[in-house]
């Protein structure tokens, strides 16, 4: 029996082991190949973009080789299988494209994510994109039959241009300089305008006969290469080539030149703006820099003070690559914005132990409030006595709790996830002023968080709001020193009236007799009490 058991584990463990081995093949191929790709995000789906640049090759191929074989003799005899093997190559990945991928595209409606795959193959059928698709696979291969191979009865495969474009989109969303790219893909509108013109350039000169006139290619060196001179010498319009001599040769010659002219200008305008927004940040960075420094010299403000400022404006841009983060986060919503300031200051502020124990929520709306600063070597960040209306939350550096006699006593040195200032924007200890000098020891990348925006958090979590309290109270507690206990005093003596005693016996003995004489009993007893109060009076008033 414990044998059969024994087997029964086994297998049931061959079982799980060869069910875990088919869910990752399902899971690999579903990652290779899913049942939708989503336009939404688009770097979310790494598949489809690469499916994207081997579609966008294909396009490629045929919009760069096509006026080629066209023009010039590169396709013989010999290698035109090679040729044909490409250009089918190319025509399968563009059957692929539209049975397989295209119609498993994601779309929106009505705000809803549609990834069912009967209602995506519709919208794509619907859509002006699957018409351009099939018209880009029109089989006019077939009037090879009738006139040859002719690469001109391609031309309908330049018709899928849409999937380069989608390509160049989802490319430069992955991309972290996508300026670089724009740059280059600009530069390459260019040089296909100029291998247009030298694939026109040359078909004419071999029909109108190789060196027949001084205007068309003679024939001699590297016919591409010659052409492509003199396509680049007409289309950016620089001169010098020979004067055309034939009405068709004239025509030809002013439609480049007219032509070139605008072609040139638009690249030239698309490259200003490439470049601008590229460097849109350096800009502005230079603009404020300049202003600033006019500023200063306009106020005649001390030489010293204009470099500190010149410092502050170097390092911040050289840190950070920006001076303030806040503008590139104003126009975005508030969950984008939390998103990103759990991914940038999370890891910070969650080490602060002021922090420690306090609502998850409420430090999320804490990191939206703060706001990053940087100070230079030397700088007070705060002074003692001042009325404190920030908490500082040490980022990147040092600072320094300096004081004594001359103001230069380091008492303390704070590193990055301290945190200083709580004390005052609590109002803890009885008071809302800084008790020390701050000063930053190098420089000091520290995040700011306003005491109004604090108080605003702190009304929606009331136990978070005691837990500060009471962790604020813990450190002034700790940070003051123990007073010496002091032994009691004794009072001081009040001095007293000098008391007559000679005239309370001469009383007592004249009220005795009276006493026994008249028997007045009522009155000397009220007399007598009278008596013993002011004595009582006199013996505490020495006392």
């Amino acid at each position: 029996e414990e044998e059969q058991e024994e087997e029964k584990e086994e297998e049931e463990e061959e079982k799980e082991r060869r069910m875990g081995q088919r869910k990752k093949r399902i899971a690999t191929a579903a990652r290779i190949c899913p049942c939708s790709l989503s336009p939404v995000s688009l770097s979310a789906d790494v598949t489809y973009v690469l499916w994207m640049f081997l579609v966008s090759l294909a396009w490629n191929w045929n919009a760069w080789f096509i006026p080629v074989r066209w023009a010039f003799p590169y396709q013989t005899t010999e290698n035109i299988y090679y040729w044909l093997l490409t250009d089918y190559l190319c025509d399968l990945i563009y059957i692929l494209d539209i049975t397989i991928f295209q119609p498993r595209l994601q779309f929106i409606r009505g705000g809803d994510i549609v990834t069912d795959k009967k209602e995506t193959r519709k919208n794509y059928i619907k859509t002006k994109r699957f018409k351009f698709d099939v018209a880009s696979l029109v089989p006019l291969e077939l009037f090879y039959f009738l006139t040859g191979i002719n690469p001109m009865l391609r031309l309908p495969r330049l018709l899928k241009i849409n999937s380069f474009f989608e390509f160049n989109e989802r490319l430069e969303a992955i991309l972290t300089k996508a300026y670089i790219y724009r740059v280059i893909r600009t530069t390459t509108y260019l040089l296909y305008c100029l291998h247009c013109n030298t694939c026109l350039f040359y078909w004419y000169s071999a029909l109108d006969g190789l060196g027949s006139t001084s205007w068309v290619y003679n024939g001699e060196g590297n016919s591409y290469i010659r052409c492509y001179y003199y396509a680049v010498k007409t289309l950016i319009t620089i001169g010098g080539v020979p004067e055309p001599t034939t009405l068709f040769e004239m025509v030809f010659q002013l439609v480049n030149y007219f032509v070139g002219v605008f072609v040139f200008s638009i690249m030239i305008g698309q490259m200003r703006d490439v470049v601008g927004a590229a460097t849109a940040a350096q800009t502005y960075y230079r603009s404020c820099v300049d202003n600033t420094i006019k500023y200063m010299s306009s106020y005649r403000i001390p030489r010293d003070v204009q470099n500190r400022v010149k410092t502050w404006y170097n390092y911040t841009w050289q840190s950070q690559g920006m001076l303030d983060e806040q503008e590139l986060l104003v126009q975005l919503p508030d969950k984008m914005r939390l998103d990103i300031a759990i991914d940038v200051n999370y890891s910070i502020v969650s080490k602060v132990p002021l922090f420690q124990g306090c609502d998850r929520q409420m430090i999320f709306d804490m990191l939206k409030s703060l706001r990053s600063v940087v100070y230079l070597p030397g700088d007070y960040v705060c002074k003692k006595d001042e009325v404190g209306r920030e908490m500082y939350i040490i980022k990147e550096g040092e600072v320094q709790v300096v004081g004594g006699p001359d103001g230069k006593t380091v008492f303390v040195t704070l590193r990055a996830g301290s945190v200083f200032g709580e004390i005052s924007l609590l109002a803890v200890g009885g008071g809302n002023r800084r008790t020390a000098n701050v000063v930053a020891h190098g420089f000091a990348n520290l995040f700011i968080l306003d005491k109004k925006d604090l108080n605003e958090i702190l009304v929606h979590y009331p136990e978070s709001k005691k837990l500060l309290r009471k962790k604020a109270r813990k450190m002034l507690n700790k940070g003051k020193n123990p007073e010496p206990k002091q032994e009691p005093k004794e009072p001081p003596r009040v001095p007293a009236a000098p008391v007559r005693t000679e005239t309370p016996r001469l009383l007592r003995a004249a009220l005795e007799m009276t006493e026994r004489s008249s028997g007045l009993k009522g009155a000397l007893a009220k007399v007598k009490e009278k008596t013993n109060k002011s004595k009582r009076h006199i013996i505490t008033l020495q006392v």
